[in-house]
C-alpha cells in the first residue's frame, strides 16, 4: 500500500453503522401513487419501486393492502361522531318459538326419489335436499 492509498483512506468520512435501524415514512399519497402505477398494463412493480427508491416487496405489501381496502382507510377529518340519545327502554318483544310455529308435512315425490319432512325445516337444509332431488 503506498502513502496515496492511505492518505485516500484518511480523507474518507466516519460512517456511523450505530443507526442502521431507520425507518422512513411514506407519504399515504405516495404510496398511491406508486400503487397505481404498478396497476397499469405491462408495468414492472420493481423498475417502479427502484425508481422510487423502495423495495419492491415493500411495493407488493402495499398493492395487497390497496386490494384489501385497508391502505387509504386511515381517520381523516371527515370522522366526525355522531350524537346519541338514550332513552328509556321499552319491553323487548319476544318472537314465538319454533316449536309453537304452524307445522306441516312436505312430501316429494319425483323419478330420482321421495322426499317427506315435517315440522319446520332449516331453510338452508331444505333448498339444499331440493337441488339434490331435482336434478
Amino acid at each position: 500500500m503506498s502513502t496515496i492509498d492511505i492518505m485516500d483512506i484518511m480523507d474518507r468520512p466516519v460512517i456511523s453503522t450505530t443507526d442502521t435501524k431507520h425507518y422512513r415514512r411514506h407519504s399515504l399519497e405516495f404510496k398511491l401513487a406508486l400503487v397505481k402505477q404498478t396497476m397499469q398494463d405491462g408495468a414492472s412493480v420493481a423498475r417502479i419501486a427502484r425508481e422510487n427508491g423502495v423495495n419492491a416487496n415493500q411495493v407488493f405489501a402495499w398493492r395487497k393492502l390497496y386490494r384489501e381496502g385497508a391502505l387509504g382507510t386511515e381517520a381523516g377529518p371527515t370522522t366526525a361522531l355522531l350524537p346519541v340519545t338514550l332513552t328509556e327502554s321499552a319491553p323487548a318483544i319476544v318472537p314465538a318459538s319454533a316449536s309453537a310455529a304452524a307445522t306441516g308435512v312436505i312430501r316429494l315425490e319425483c323419478a330420482n326419489g321421495s322426499l317427506t319432512i315435517e315440522g319446520v325445516p332449516d331453510d338452508a337444509v331444505l333448498n339444499r335436499i331440493l337441488e339434490r332431488l331435482l336434478r
